[in-house]
């Protein structure tokens, strides 16, 4: 599939400095109980590994949204802080047990304090790269890891084709998928990049290693359909929009048998905090 509008808030979206689209930025929070239900959780080598290798458990959790990633590292017997410019997703978190301050990480008051890691799940894309990475930096411990990560995953081609086709119909302007001839995981693999070049621009960190987690899992219709309201392609969309949106891949996915079986991958960039200015 060369074209998959739905991944619009993910590393792989069409416009190169997604910071800036404040709007579809902050627009995940319309339905937090559907987002934090729908919403894949991080492989656990992964939380697991950035746990270990961080000095200690103080985690500053970077666009935290419903607490997903949080709940995971305090599970794994971290201290989290979300940092969340959304309200409603906010409060969904705190509702959770999360701790959490409404801001943007750029505008965000450390009040000098410090973390043993700054975490950002299928988030650092909204976050200025350069100047996110040396605030990461300003906050970390010596030692401590910036660890930025994300999901890139597909469906069946006649599901993503579905989807592609209607999305076009009702919302012909809407800014998001990718060049024509790009693979979402190509995307992603240069969204990476990106990141990696971006840290080592900042400074005070080691050079970034990058990981990939590979994984799979079972969608039932009304799974993937619950799923694809939390996505950017459809978090502005009237609700008439969504509902035609969804009855057409809806009937794609039940002439498929009702359900699919979809690879993932997680990638991630880690960089350790190489000294304490």
């Amino acid at each position: 599939m060369s074209n998959a509008p739905y991944i619009e808030d993910q590393p792989g979206s069409s416009r190169p400095e997604s910071h800036r689209l404040r709007q579809v930025a902050e627009s995940f929070g319309e339905d937090p109980d559907r987002y934090d239900r729908a919403r894949p959780h991080y492989p656990a080598a992964l939380v697991e590994r950035i746990a270990a290798d961080a000095p200690g458990p103080d985690v500053l959790d970077v666009g935290c949204g419903t607490g997903i990633a949080a709940r995971q590292f305090r599970a794994a017997g971290c201290t989290v802080l979300g940092v969340e410019p959304d309200t409603r997703m906010a409060d969904f978190a705190r509702a959770s047990g999360i701790e959490v301050e409404v801001a943007t990480f750029e505008a965000w008051e450390p009040a000098g304090r410090r973390f043993d890691a700054v975490i950002a799940g299928q988030s650092w894309h909204w976050v200025d790269p350069v100047s996110g990475a040396a605030k990461a930096a300003r906050v970390l411990r010596p030692g401590g890891r910036l660890a930025v990560f994300a999901h890139v995953f597909e469906p069946p081609p006649d599901v993503a084709a579905a989807f592609t086709a209607v999305h076009r119909r009702v919302a012909p302007d809407s800014p998001v998928g990718l060049p024509q001839g790009t693979s979402l995981r190509e995307a992603y693999q240069g969204g990476f990049t990106k990141y990696a070049e971006a840290i080592r621009e900042a400074g005070g960190f080691g050079d970034p290693e990058q990981l990939q987690f590979d994984w799979e899992r079972s969608y039932t219709r009304d799974q993937w359909l619950d799923l694809l309201p939390t996505t950017g392609g459809l978090t502005r969309l009237p609700a008439d929009k969504v509902a035609e949106v969804l009855t057409e891949v809806g009937a794609v996915i039940d002439a498929m048998g009702g359900g699919f079986r979809t690879p993932f991958t997680t990638f991630a960039i880690v960089a350790a905090r190489t000294d304490a200015t």
